[in-house]
């Protein structure tokens, strides 16, 4: 692994994890409150399936010169685990009963992966699969901002969209974008180049619509919610109370 690759690997690892742990304040609330509340559970599951696939992908006997992946991915997948089952624990009975077989299925998939790359897949072809994998889940986790995107636009308002969460949905993207040249990797590169730009165009509409505020909105969420990049249901009639990340 020569110097450059190692560090933005390092830098990728760095802002992925500060995109993993944005969610805390939200967890935070949903304990304190004993509920969910509007908080949908489907991004954290998948975010898991994502960090699992990707931290397997990351692995030297999977992809050569690839274990800064895994580290931050088995990190998150970490993390993840403990957002899902809080979120199992405390959620009413039908959206529990959604998120389990949700997460069952996430153990289900990752399990299937595992056993057909390692008893049928050897080498190059081994690789292909698990980067496939890995860079599709990994581009739906980046897609999911795009719902506060389109609140943004539609409100002309930032409220929903913190800046540093913008920010380093880029950083993450571009770090890792870098590093997948570097490495000639098309499976990491791709997905977070698409990160990079979707990063990109949320930096554009943050510096486009910052300054604008008295604006009505019919939909609305709370500062906790936009924390999420878009995993919070949208409330219908409620309005917004009174404030979150990549390698």
């Amino acid at each position: 692994m020569n110097v450059p690759h190692f560090v933005f690997g390092i830098f990728g690892n760095a802002s992925a994890l500060f995109l993993f742990l944005a969610p805390v304040i939200t967890f935070k609330r949903i304990i304190t409150n004993r509920s969910t509340e509007e908080f949908s559970g489907f991004p954290y599951v998948m975010t898991l399936l994502n960090c699992l696939l990707s931290a397997w992908y990351g692995l030297p006997f999977v992809s050569p010169d690839n274990i800064l992946v895994s580290t931050v991915n088995g990190t998150g997948a970490a993390i993840e685990i403990v957002y899902v089952l809080i979120f199992i624990t405390l959620a009413p009975k039908k959206e529990k009963a959604k998120i389990f077989c949700l997460f069952t299925f996430v153990l289900l998939v990752f399990s299937v992966v595992i056993f057909v790359s390692l008893c049928a897949l050897h080498g190059n072809s081994r690789k292909l699969f698990c980067g496939f994998a890995a860079a599709i889940f990994s581009a739906i986790m980046y897609g999911s901002p795009l719902s506060i995107m389109r609140l943004v636009i539609k409100t002309k308002s930032v409220e929903f969209m913190p800046f540093f969460l913008s920010l380093f949905v880029f950083l993450c993207g571009t770090s890792w974008f870098i590093f997948g040249l570097i490495g000639h990797d098309p499976f990491v590169a791709v997905p977070n180049g698409i990160g990079s730009i979707l990063g990109t165009m949320q930096l554009i509409l943050y510096f486009i619509y910052r300054d604008k505020k008295c604006v009505p909105r019919k939909q609305a969420t709370t500062k906790e919610e936009s924390m999420e990049t878009g995993h919070a249901k949208p409330h219908k009639e409620k309005q917004p109370n009174a404030n979150g990340a990549q390698a």
